[in-house]
């Protein structure tokens, strides 16, 4: 999917675009289409996650149990060492570095993705364990 073009919501993780070397331009396409951003890049040997709702309309809000879940998810890739522990934990924004594969990286996007448009499902079958009470 050209990294200009938004992923359906969910997105399934082969829709991800991936948006190394475009970042700016597919950043610039979810705000103009008021949508939230979602994607990957790659860095070296390794993937970068980004999921950012201040490119949604702005009544569009994340709910707490959303930030809580995406952060307790977050944690637990850290701990895992699934990702690097530089990752950012919103309360809008997400990112995660160093993600050692492209489909890890697509899958964790479209579950990013989907949480801030309030389904969690996805997270918690891409972070196993990472449940918290809602």
């Amino acid at each position: 999917m050209p990294a200009t073009q938004q992923p359906p919501i969910p997105c399934p993780g082969h829709l991800i675009p991936d948006a190394t070397d475009r970042f700016d331009a597919a950043y610039r396409a979810a705000k103009a289409q008021r949508a939230v951003f979602a994607g990957i890049e790659r860095e070296g040997e390794w993937w970068t996650v980004k999921a950012d709702a201040l490119t949604a309309s702005p009544d569009h809000v994340v709910q707490d149990a959303v930030n809580v879940a995406l952060r307790a998810a977050i944690v637990r890739l850290v701990r895992e060492r699934e990702t690097g522990s530089d990752a950012f934990a919103g309360p809008v924004y997400f990112m995660l570095h160093g993600v050692p594969r492209e489909g890890r990286a697509r899958e964790l996007a479209a579950a990013f993705h989907a949480a801030l448009y309030g389904d969690l499902g996805p997270l918690h079958r891409a972070v196993p364990g990472a449940e918290v009470d809602e």
